[in-house]
């Protein structure tokens, strides 16, 4: 990614990104639909140490098992409205922001969005065309 005059951008990616948007957008990345939030071993390792849990402590709490694969477990706001645990939906912002996962990172570039700017637009306010 390359960041330059408060701008993101990716190669290969049609929009651009303006992260100067997540501070009106009230976290639409990190709630809606029921999903995954991926989390390598690595990012848990991370994550764990960032709030002073053992691996064990973290995975009871935090992860859910789903095949091979780890995922952040969510918080259910309201009918089919779901949030990334680390989600604080008062102040509206992620509380592990420095260690959030890969998935959260590189969000809105997205090999699902790459070729469909009006479905990121619908998920991201700081999307620029």
């Amino acid at each position: 990614m390359i960041f330059e005059d408060n701008v993101l951008t990716q190669e290969g990616y049609t929009y651009k990104f303006t992260p100067l948007a997540c501070s009106n957008c009230g976290g639409a990345c990190c709630t809606g639909e029921r999903g995954y939030i991926w989390a390598k071993y690595k990012e848990i390792e991370k994550m764990a140490n960032f709030l002073e849990l053992t691996l064990e402590e973290f995975a009871t709490m935090y992860l859910r098992k789903v095949k091979h694969r780890y995922s952040l477990v969510e918080t259910k706001l309201d009918v089919n409205n779901y949030a990334c645990v680390f989600f604080d939906n008062t102040i509206k912002q992620c509380t592990i922001y420095p260690v959030r996962p890969l998935q959260c990172r590189t969000f809105p570039f997205w090999e699902t969005f790459k070729n469909d700017i009006d479905e990121v637009k619908k998920e991201c306010p700081g999307i620029i065309d």
